[in-house]
């Protein structure tokens, strides 16, 4: 039986690894060692608490009775201590939902490994990619995404004319700040922005609004 229980947590490494690569490449919070390590761990939790207490179980040990799911039911709840740590709010704009809801998909492809069904555990990864890269050219294409922007203007009434550009161009503001920064160009307002954009080339087209006022400098796009 441990030659099986080893082929099982090296399943579930590989397939949480293979997720992990996907959120590697996209330089998201949890990469690959992360979703390769919740896999592993997931898997082994799951053996222990099939096999880790046959005796227990099987009566060796009288007056003591047990939940052999009750170790399994527990990975859960601590996965989503890790996804919550990933969840970033700020500005208005939640970042790290996919990449949290992706290690606890990855959580419950370790526990299937861990149970020895290869099969569907295979299969949810796939799933799993395909919605990630799949969907995402699709996203790419056609859905929105919220972008902070930083910038720099000489007065309120240039800020006023990028807002009025960015609502045209059908750029939803959900909210701004600005102050007051000395820079290389002397006193100007720093102009903090959340914004609803389309995904598709969105950090040209904002390149392309704010640049187009005289004397605006761009901060950062993200």
């Amino acid at each position: 039986m441990t030659v099986e229980f080893t082929i099982r947590i090296f399943i579930a490494a590989l397939l949480g690894g293979l997720i992990g690569l996907e959120r590697e490449y996209r330089a998201k919070e949890a990469g690959l060692r992360t979703h390769f390590l919740v896999a592993l761990g997931s898997a082994l939790f799951m053996v222990l608490s099939q096999y880790g207490f046959d005796i227990v179980i099987s009566g060796g040990t009288p007056n003591v009775s047990l939940d052999p799911s009750r170790i399994a039911s527990q990975v859960v709840s601590g996965i989503g201590f890790i996804g919550a740590g990933i969840i970033i709010f700020q500005k208005n704009v939640i970042r790290g939902l996919t990449t949290a809801a992706g290690l606890w998909v990855t959580s419950a492809i370790g526990m299937t490994c861990g149970a020895g069904l290869y099969l569907l555990a295979t299969a949810t990864t796939v799933l799993v990619l395909l919605c990630l890269e799949a969907l995402n050219a699709i996203l790419q294409r056609f859905g929105g995404r919220n972008v902070s922007v930083t910038f720099y203007a000489p007065s309120k009434d240039v800020i006023r004319g990028v807002i009025k550009r960015m609502k045209q161009e059908k750029v939803e503001v959900f909210s701004y700040s600005m102050r007051e920064v000395t820079t290389s160009e002397g006193l100007q307002l720093e102009v903090d922005m959340d914004l609803r954009v389309k995904r598709f080339q969105y950090e040209t087209m904002m390149f392309d609004i704010i640049s187009g006022f005289e004397g605006v400098e761009i901060g950062h796009i993200e």
